[in-house]
């Protein structure tokens, strides 16, 4: 599995749990990071814990293993590690202080119209 298809897999599994604003943000020309940042809200703490544990699972299941994770115990941001994609999962208050979308600017948004409801 490239890192595209995880990246489209982790989406899938955020748009599953209902999580908004799911973005993905091809890197891997401007940094060693990752290929891919996968970037998602929720709307609590409690679903951004469901958000995250639904993209461990999803990935996890398709074989992919994650490496570590930040956050957690806050649930203001978790951060999911897969080593070529890694995924943010936001409060909507941290998304827009991190403002992610904006410090990865040069980064090429790859298109979400694969989701149910890719603007939500």
């Amino acid at each position: 599995m490239d890192s595209l298809e995880i990246a489209k897999l982790a989406a899938k599994a955020l748009d599953d749990k209902k999580g908004r604003e799911i973005k993905i943000i091809k890197i891997e020309d401007l940094t060693v990071i990752a290929d891919y940042f996968v970037i998602a809200t929720g709307t609590s703490s409690t679903q951004v814990k469901a958000l995250a544990n639904e993209v461990d699972f999803a990935l996890g299941k398709a074989g992919v293993k994650l490496l570590r994770t930040e956050g957690y115990d806050s649930g203001g941001w978790i951060l999911l590690d897969f080593n070529t994609v890694v995924v943010h999962v936001f409060q909507p208050s941290t998304r827009e202080f991190y403002s992610l979308e904006r410090l990865w600017a040069d980064g090429e948004q790859i298109p979400t119209d694969f989701l149910e409801n890719p603007e939500e």
